[in-house]
């Protein structure tokens, strides 16, 4: 039985939102910020972008280092809670 894939968890689905949120605010489409996400050295397709938007696919953090700096954005700024409260990202309230 083959594994199944992990479940993308609210980080990762707020991570994704602010990555198509500062694309769309960039003016980049998709396939804009593949090419310079690929010309940074991070090969990425706008399909792989598109599912990471979609939540499809989860962002490795090599993907999400490489995606800000296309953005010219921080890590940590694609990071941030949309929200004020930072328990919005715990897991079973830990």
């Amino acid at each position: 039985m083959p594994p199944r894939p992990l479940e993308i968890g609210p980080a990762g689905r707020a991570a994704a939102q602010a990555i198509e949120r500062t694309r769309v605010a960039r003016g980049y489409s998709q396939r804009q910020l593949a090419a310079r996400v690929t010309a940074l050295g991070r090969p990425i397709t706008f399909t792989t972008l598109s599912r990471i938007e979609r939540t499809v696919r989860g962002c490795d953090i090599d993907d999400l280092v490489a995606i800000a700096a296309a953005l010219g954005s921080s890590p940590n700024a694609l990071l941030a809670a949309p929200s004020s409260r930072p328990e919005s990202l715990m897991v079973g309230g830990i």
